[in-house]
């Protein structure tokens, strides 16, 4: 018996202890963790140097009020991360979370607009299928059908844009013209709402748990600044699972050399290791914000030293063990095996992914791109055949929530080859597993 209760009543081991890129339960079983729990654990689990920066901070204080104290090392931490940022992102501003890191960005361009006399501008454009978080703020601009249709009432809904899912609509990504109208929905919706109502558009630069590491097609990300700029819209880039270098950039948006108006960053900022996130901004919108009353919001823990502590440690051992560099070269080398995976399982329709953030997607048929049947629940009964062999991934329905299979597979930034070796194998033995219970659809082409 358990008192406690999260999502479903799906069983899962007793945790012991974990270290590097494992996990053990306390029947002494081992578990590599192939997705850094939820996109999370970048550094690794247990890092010494990280261990020792909290204990330090813990002989001081735990925690100091934000608005009593000032502290060391949320001052350092502020410093380090405006120093990864585009130039003129400068402030910044912490939370504990993804979620709330988004909700900033949300209430800052709101205030920031009306600061310069445009109160009728509220509406916040993002992306279908997408996920942005599960506070109501969060949810209204999240494309998930499952998670958001019972608390429609509750919230006021968002305008959407199609995601740029060229593989299923059959249009080349590499294709600049893919790009172009992809991009250019957003300034039919914006002309569809008017321009003057416009707060903002919100995007993943790598797509997330909603679309499955969605890499956008070549010049969308370059239009969609361009449209932004054009009528007057913020480009809020949710880099809450792509920074902290998990792409092979610290930022997502440096592949495309795109800077937008303000950043939400969480999960790997923190490494696991604390409740972490924050909002990054322009300058001119904070000073603006602040010179017109100040920002009305904010979180208990916001800033707390010993987060803050946490948070400085996991950035000097990703740049001290040139962990994004490796997320490059491992992420190259993880994308080569799966799709060795993908030529001996015809179920595999579809690889894709940057850097560490990779994932793959099963269908019926890749021709048509048909999904599974839904009842196969493919999604969650392939990550429990995983879990049994000792691996961990993480798998969400690719079409709005509803229909569709895919799973990303994100090691921790410190995995080598030969632990990659060993996670594509048990992967393989899982999917063989799989295609026998499902004789009926292993023949997919």
């Amino acid at each position: 018996m358990t008192h406690l209760f999260y999502q479903t009543k799906s069983p899962r081991p007793m945790l012991d202890r974990a270290e590097g890129i494992y996990m053990w339960d306390v029947a002494g079983k081992r578990y590599i963790d192939g997705s850094s729990g939820a996109m999370v654990s970048n550094i690794g689990h247990s890092n010494p140097a990280v261990l020792d920066a909290m204990r330090a901070q813990m002989d001081k204080s735990t925690f100091g009020y934000r608005l009593h104290f000032q502290t060391e090392n949320s001052e350092k931490l502020a410093t380090k991360t405006a120093a990864l940022a585009p130039e003129g992102l400068n402030k910044v501003f912490f939370v504990s979370g993804g979620s709330e890191a988004v909700e900033s960005t949300l209430k800052m361009a709101r205030q920031y607009a009306m600061t310069r006399g445009e109160t009728q501008r509220f509406k916040v454009i993002s992306r279908y299928p997408s996920y942005h978080g599960c506070t109501l703020g969060a949810l209204a601009i999240t494309g998930y059908a499952p998670m958001t249709a019972p608390f429609d009432p509750m919230m006021q809904r968002m305008p959407k844009v199609p995601a740029p899912r060229a593989y299923l609509d059959g249009l080349d990504p590499q294709d600049p013209s893919t790009g172009l109208h992809y991009a250019n929905m957003l300034e039919a919706k914006i002309l569809e709402e008017g321009p003057e109502t416009v707060l903002a558009f919100i995007v993943e630069p790598v797509g997330g748990a909603s679309t499955g590491a969605l890499v956008p097609p070549v010049g969308y990300l370059k239009r969609i600044r361009e449209i932004c700029t054009q009528y007057g819209v913020l480009l809020i880039h949710d880099e809450v699972m792509t920074g902290g270098g998990r792409t092979g950039r610290f930022f997502g948006a440096e592949h495309w050399d795109v800077t937008p108006d303000l950043i939400s960053i969480s999960k790997g900022f923190g490494g696991g290791y604390v409740p972490l996130g924050a909002m990054i901004a322009r300058d001119d919108i904070v000073e603006a914000v602040m010179e017109a009353g100040g920002f009305i919001h904010g979180f208990t823990y916001a800033g707390n030293p010993l987060a803050c502590a946490a948070g400085c440690a996991v950035l000097d051992q990703i740049e001290e063990n040139d962990l994004v560099g490796n997320a490059e070269r491992m992420g190259e080398k993880l994308a080569e095996r799966l799709h060795g995976l993908m030529q001996r399982y015809p179920l595999i329709g579809d690889v894709r992914g940057k850097g560490l953030l990779q994932a793959f997607e099963l269908m019926a048929d890749r021709a048509t791109k048909a999904p599974l049947p839904k009842h196969l629940n493919a999604h969650s009964r392939l990550v429990d055949i995983a879990y049994d062999n000792g691996l961990i991934i993480y798998s969400r329905r690719t079409r709005g929530g509803t229909s569709g299979d895919h799973f990303l597979v994100c090691p921790p930034m410190i995995v080598t080859e030969d632990q990659l070796d060993d996670l594509t194998e048990r992967l393989d033995r899982s999917l063989a597993l799989y295609m026998a219970e499902i004789p009926e659809h292993s023949g997919a082409t």
